[in-house]
């Protein structure tokens, strides 16, 4: 297969970046046409490069994982304190907008995709390495896995729906500020349940 050419790269990352800023905003059924209109581009060129909604959105799921990945290996090859590269990591995850995956993972692309499964397992192993050092350093409490840390986060980086909030990203880093001091040692109290992991994130209801 030949390779694409540059500007068909650089057009395929405008549609998925302007997808990205605008499925936050707006939620996945933002009509296709205004995310053109947002990139720059023709409504050809992004049936072009997506056959239909699905796969679009599914290429923005893998791009944010992929970009968070990106900052939490930056985290760890940068920072010598363990926990305040976990620090680091969840802020920057926050301005990746990982919050906004979980929405998205709701509808109805093929979940076992290849490249999702990928992105998805490249995430979680580095998410796990970040916890690992802070906690093997003494400074993570050992009562929390993964499973935690990403339940928090999606929860934590979204709006309230119908909350009319314009500047909510003040409060996301204010509040997972507060989060990250209840996750060191020592821990203040004892906490009810076990420890989610990714097993109990994937298990059906």
């Amino acid at each position: 297969m030949p390779r694409p050419r540059a500007d068909a790269l650089r057009n395929r990352e405008r549609i998925v970046g302007a997808a990205r800023e605008m499925f936050v905003e707006f939620g996945p059924e933002v009509p296709l046409d205004e995310i053109a209109r947002r990139a720059g581009v023709g409504n050809a060129t992004v049936y072009r490069n997506f056959a239909d909604r699905s796969v679009l959105i599914r290429e923005v799921v893998c791009s944010v994982m992929d970009r968070t990945s990106e900052r939490a290996e930056e985290a760890l090859a940068e920072e010598a304190d363990a926990f305040q590269a976990l620090r680091r990591f969840v802020h920057a995850a926050a301005d990746e907008r990982i919050g906004a995956l979980c929405p998205m993972l709701s509808g109805t692309f093929d979940k076992d995709h290849p490249d999702l499964d990928g992105s998805r397992r490249r995430l979680e192993r580095q998410v796990e390495e970040v916890m690992e050092r802070a906690r093997a350093a003494g400074q993570l409490r050992t009562d929390i896995a993964v499973g935690d840390l990403l339940v928090a986060l999606s929860q934590l980086t979204r709006p309230l729906p119908g909350s009319g909030c314009t500047d909510f990203d003040q409060f996301v880093h204010r509040h997972l500020q507060l989060f990250l001091d209840g996750l060191q040692t020592p821990a203040r109290s004892e906490l009810p349940g076990s420890a989610a992991t990714l097993e109990d994130l994937r298990r059906p209801a």
